[in-house]
């Protein structure tokens, strides 16, 4: 009876790769992989036993991969998902991209070589080369935070249209009517959709927010401080503004108040997360916070189920969970000041 060892041989390749192209859960060029199922065919080799067993050797692992370990944010991801991994008898093994698209990619491949059982990610961006990778294997996928347009592949996320919608509805409701916002990068599709939301939501009740008062950010506390010059050297009208995670609301807020700005006395502000550091402040920053223990969850149940033997077609499912962001209110959120007497 042929053996792997015997594909190998007549293939020029080793059984190592024999076994990868057979799994189909490592990425092999389409030349050596046509060598293989080649050889496969012409000694009559029985692949299917094999693989089968090969998948029957689950290692407990998932492996997280993170734009950046500088973010509560993604700190949060890590955290909460070696937690619930732990609680199902499950290592984790992380990666960090700094944001760096093609070591990005080289991550997820290096992680693919390893015998874990699925990977959780969140992308640096839609320009983000992911999807060259996870359309060469089988292997359980999850994206979490910033997902992708894409059906086929699972993702966990929060609504985040809700998110800036959840936001200027608090600041309408307090009375203000003109607006600005500090978003993420836009080439994120989850910053668009927080965008659409907020301005859209003031429109629609008749508030006031200027195209040059929306202002792209990079998610970072340098970014909030350079958003508020901008805004406040160029005139711009606002008493509430709204920032797409908490660094750059604190950055905004700081900056304000370096430049003779009362929060909330005289501006309105608000962010994103609901990360520690948000109610560490004077005054404590009202945010919106992101579920991130149950993302968390809700992503390893996925890859669980999926790497369970003979799940593995269902990653082909539109599996898509997103859940609802809640308003936290502190204390940098007040009614606008009243307009003196003319």
């Amino acid at each position: 009876m042929a053996s792997l060892k015997d594909v190998a041989r007549l293939a020029g390749v080793s059984t190592s790769t024999v076994s990868r192209v057979i799994n189909k859960n490592i990425p092999v060029s389409e030349e050596t992989t046509a060598h293989v199922e080649k050889a496969i065919r012409d000694i009559n080799f029985k692949p299917n036993l094999v693989a089968r067993g090969l998948r029957m050797k689950k290692a407990k692992l998932i492996g997280i991969v993170i734009p950046e370990f500088q973010h509560e944010t993604f700190t949060s991801f890590v955290r909460f998902t070696e937690e619930y991994a732990e609680l199902n008898g499950y290592n984790v093994i992380i990666g960090c991209t700094n944001s760096n698209y093609d070591k990005e990619e080289r991550l997820l491949e290096n992680l693919l070589r390893r015998n874990i059982d699925g990977i959780i990610f969140a992308r640096i961006s839609d320009k983000s080369h992911t999807l060259k990778v996870l359309d060469r294997t089988q292997l359980p996928a999850v994206i979490i935070d910033r997902t992708l347009e894409r059906e086929d592949i699972p993702a966990v996320v929060i609504d985040n249209y809700a998110s800036g919608r959840i936001a200027a509805e608090h600041l309408l409701s307090l009375g203000h009517r003109n607006f600005a916002c500090i978003t993420g990068p836009l080439d994120i599709a989850i910053v668009r959709e927080r965008t659409a939301g907020f301005c859209e939501t003031i429109k629609a009740a008749g508030g006031t927010i200027e195209d040059k008062a929306v202002v792209e950010g990079n998610f970072k506390y340098d970014s909030g401080v350079r958003a508020v010059d901008f805004l406040l050297d160029s005139g711009k009208k606002f008493t509430g503004i709204w920032a797409q995670n908490d660094y750059m609301a604190i950055g905004a807020m700081n900056r304000m108040a370096e430049r003779g700005l009362k929060v909330p006395d005289e501006v309105s502000v608000m962010g994103l997360d609901n990360i520690e550091t948000s109610w560490m402040l004077r005054p404590k920053l009202t945010t919106i916070a992101q579920p991130f223990r149950e993302i968390c969850r809700n992503a390893v149940d996925i890859i669980i189920r999926l790497s369970q033997e003979g799940s593995q077609e269902e990653n082909k499912e539109k599996i898509k969970v997103v859940l609802q962001p809640e308003l936290v209110l502190r204390e940098t959120t007040a009614a606008p000041p009243a307009k003196k007497p003319a």
